[in-house]
């Protein structure tokens, strides 16, 4: 891998680690915080940080058809 593409994964990576913490800071936000099961199933199976934010959103979007039917 040539040192410019490196920098641009690393780039994308720091990007999507930047909104997965955001999106999990959110969901603290919100009252529903990630769960130590969530996390750790993130790190043991290894989760890319796109799929881990996916799954953060449609807990939030889940969260809010709920409180519609409410």
């Amino acid at each position: 891998m040539s040192r410019t593409q490196h920098r641009s994964n690393s780039a994308a990576s720091t990007a999507a680690d930047r909104l997965l913490a955001e999106a999990a800071h959110l969901q603290a936000i919100e009252g529903n915080p990630l769960t130590a099961e969530e996390i750790a199933m993130f790190e043991r199976e290894g989760w890319p940080s796109e799929r881990r934010r996916a799954h953060i959103l449609r807990r939030i979007e889940d969260r809010g058809r709920v409180a519609a039917a409410e």
